[in-house]
Order: structure tokens, then C-alpha cells, then sequence
């Protein structure tokens, strides 16, 4: 598959670049390449290959997921107005 100057011309105004008639053909043979690489890949056997996250095997880093009210409740509200049960209050707004 290969793309011509009509076609970079659409892809540029999509991707909303600014393209000058001067850059056309370069970007037309850039793309064509990434195209052709595209068919190269498709020839490759990949049958029971898993996928892979990473080039290197690791492990992803977890924190522990444990529930807590944070603590410091009572600082949170200390600068508000008005609270009330450490909730903030506010006046009512919605009739």
C-alpha cells in the first residue's frame, strides 16, 4: 500500500499540521516507508507467542491496598467556617 500527495495532504489536515506543497513529498515517502514496514510485520509469524508488556520481565510495583480515613480529619476542616461531624457546610444554594 503506498499513499499520494492527496492522501499526506488529507492526513496533515486530520491531524491538523500545517503542511507546505514543499514538504508533501518527503512526508509521502516517510509514510509510504512506515507502510511498508507495516507489510513486513504482518509476514511474521507470531503463533503462540504471548504478548509482552516490556522488553525485560518484571514485576509491576503494588502498594497495598488497605482502607484508612486519612487522619487528620480534624486538620482538614480546622480552617472552614462552618463544620459540622467533619463535614464542610455550606449554605444552600438549590431550592
Amino acid at each position: 500500500m503506498s499513499v499520494d500527495e492527496k492522501t499526506v495532504k488529507r492526513i496533515a489536515h486530520l491531524a491538523r499540521i500545517a503542511v507546505t506543497d514543499a514538504e508533501v513529498p518527503h512526508l509521502q515517502s516517510e509514510i509510504n516507508a512506515i507502510l511498508a514496514f507495516v507489510e513486513t510485520l504482518e509476514k511474521v509469524d507470531v503463533e503462540g507467542i504471548e504478548p509482552m508488556t516490556s522488553v525485560v520481565p518484571m514485576a509491576m510495583k503494588k502498594r497495598q491496598d488497605g482502607v484508612t480515613d486519612g487522619g487528620i480529619a480534624d486538620a482538614i476542616v480546622a480552617n472552614a467556617p462552618l463544620s459540622e461531624d467533619h463535614y464542610f457546610m455550606v449554605p444552600k444554594v438549590v431550592e
